[in-house]
């Protein structure tokens, strides 16, 4: 069965800056937004070893998102997780810029 994608508002482009993240709600379910060299990447916020805010508490160092509670880390780009003791992605959703105004695109197409 296919869904409609939805666009999420996260935010504007100026209020997020580069090395930062961000939670926005995603219809229900929390959205971590990053911000890395200019470009924007989403990815599920809870992280997916123990129930910790990615947005609100992780830490940003380049692609790499590292939940604060247990040092679970995972990339940006994608949500794989990088190391112990996470062993499940995150999931991962695109992004989109318009009019100065950031986008992320849930369902499937």
């Amino acid at each position: 069965m296919n869904h409609v994608p939805q666009r999420i508002p996260a935010c504007a482009v100026e209020d997020l800056d580069d090395g930062d993240t961000m939670t926005v709600d995603g219809n229900g379910e929390a959205i971590a937004v990053h911000r890395v060299d200019g470009e924007f990447y989403a990815t599920s916020d809870t992280c997916t070893h123990e129930r910790w805010s990615l947005g609100e508490e992780g830490d940003l160092d380049g692609f790499e998102i590292t939940c604060t509670l247990h040092n679970a880390r995972f990339d940006v780009r994608d949500g794989k997780a990088l190391c112990f003791p996470a062993v499940v992605n995150l999931r991962s959703y695109a992004t989109v810029v318009e009019d100065g105004k950031v986008y992320v695109l849930t369902g499937e197409a």
